[in-house]
């Protein structure tokens, strides 16, 4: 839950004038947007999320008015395929009670989940040029690695890890 919490206020930091259910996320203060978010059930929390990400894509990549309703359509799609795949990985994280052949194992399935995530991205990215041009396409992939990197920065120099260090590039 805090690391939902933690997205969205940072991906609602990053949006410039989107509003969502009559808030006026860019004029509000963190403190507001935090109280707002902590008063929505998950399902709320997710769908909110999920359309800020949305909106920021869009806008980030510029995407054509007339093509932004099948943009969308297919980045969730994408999107949803993409955590289907990470979620057939769950990690054991006590590797140092692992026999060799079960940390084998392991490591053989996220190299494998690794593989099916990036054949996904190639995949989709066969399907996204035709809708978008091959460098909004690049742009996009790099954009979800920047978003990536910005939640995990936040997460960990969020209340939950205190001490923690923030990474630099």
């Amino acid at each position: 839950m805090k690391k939902i919490l933690a997205a969205m206020t940072l991906i609602s930091l990053s949006i410039n004038g989107f509003a969502q259910q009559n808030y006026d996320w860019k004029n509000m203060k963190p403190e507001q947007r935090k109280q707002v978010i902590q008063k929505m059930n998950p399902e709320q929390r997710m769908q909110l999320l999920k359309e800020f990400r949305e909106k920021m894509i869009v806008a980030e990549l510029n995407v054509a008015p007339t093509s932004q309703t099948e943009f969308k359509s297919l980045y969730n799609e994408y999107q949803q395929k993409q955590n289907e795949i990470k979620n057939r990985f769950t990690p054991n994280s006590n590797y140092d009670r692992m026999s060799d052949d079960e940390a084998t194992r392991e490591l053989n399935q996220s190299f494998d989940v690794g593989q099916q995530l990036l054949d996904n991205r190639r995949n989709y990215a066969q399907k996204f040029m035709k809708v978008i041009s091959p460098q909004q396409v690049l742009k996009m992939y790099q954009t979800e690695g920047k978003m990536r990197t910005k939640i995990l920065d936040k997460k960990q120099d969020g209340p939950a890890h205190p001490g923690s260090q923030r990474r630099r590039p």
